[in-house]
């Protein structure tokens, strides 16, 4: 799937995931390739992301949002 993570200020991660684990402001939650569309609130925490390759990168935010659609995530994010 397509992952874009920005903030106000800077693109933080823009490419390929096979894993994006997110800090909703309900608890931890995960989404995958050809996830269904959602739209959800985030809290402070971490965004856990695995690209294609198998590498893993944690991007520190404290709040956001996320729409999923059509096996695109875009996050929009306050960055800590």
């Amino acid at each position: 799937m397509q992952v874009e993570i920005i903030t106000p200020d800077m693109v933080l991660f823009s490419g390929e995931a096979t894993l994006v684990q997110l800090p909703g402001t309900d608890g931890s939650f995960g989404i995958k390739n050809r996830h269904a569309a959602i739209i959800a609130t985030l809290g402070k925490g971490q965004i856990k992301v695995v690209d294609n390759a198998g590498a893993t990168q944690f991007i520190e935010i404290n709040s956001g949002v996320l729409e999923m659609s059509d096996n695109k995530a875009n996050i929009l994010a306050e960055q800590a």
